[in-house]
């Protein structure tokens, strides 16, 4: 373990790391009931709409839509878990990895996407985390980054099967492109923290 590692990892703020996740979580929430409640639904269409002028401006909304309860539970627990591991190094890691994963993401559902159809859903973002997660420690090379990686390998490992196409109504494209973005954020976290020293 680098002395840099132990010097960032003994100073790093956990109360203010779960403060961002549980203000994340909040909105998604939030904007959940509104659109149940008040828009009768009606937000999702704000979403990605591939093959569509006015559909990319989903890769801005779509990771704080989801269509139902069900669907926002089933995202919740697994954006705070590794989200915050996605921090667990340096919180700005986190910030990095959410915006390339949605940017990728993104712009992966809205070229690849089917015609007429509408993305949400933060798993956009879960599966950025996991792919920046798995690959970390390829990338860093170093023990904890290698550790982490198969922890989530592990822990995690069976989300994989969520990039590829299913029968099911899940934008297996938002997951095969988020986890793009997760790998690239990898990549060039590493790349910084090389350069740093």
């Amino acid at each position: 373990m680098s002395s840099y590692y132990r010097k960032s990892a003994s100073k790093k703020p956990i109360l203010k790391e779960f403060k961002i996740l549980i203000i994340s979580v909040t909105i998604f929430w939030a904007i959940e009931i509104l659109d149940f409640f008040v828009f009768k639904g009606s937000l999702d269409r704000y979403g990605i709409q591939p093959h569509t002028v006015i559909g990319l401006r989903g890769i801005l909304f779509a990771p704080f839509l989801h269509g139902s309860f069900g669907h926002l539970i089933a995202n919740t627990i697994p954006f705070i878990i590794l989200g915050w591991l996605t921090m667990i190094q340096e919180t700005k890691d986190f910030y990095i990895v959410s915006f390339l994963s949605a940017l990728v993401g993104g712009i992966g559902v809205w070229v690849f996407g089917a015609p007429g159809s509408i993305h949400i859903g933060a798993s956009i973002l879960i599966y950025g985390y996991l792919g920046f997660l798995l690959l970390r420690g390829y990338f860093q090379r170093n023990f904890p980054s290698i550790a982490l990686s198969i922890f989530v390998a592990v822990a995690y490992g069976g989300l994989i099967w969520g990039v590829f196409p299913s029968g099911m109504r899940i934008s297996w494209q938002g997951h095969l492109f988020g986890f793009i973005g997760g790998a690239i954020a990898a990549k060039i976290i590493a790349q910084e923290k090389r350069f740093r020293g």
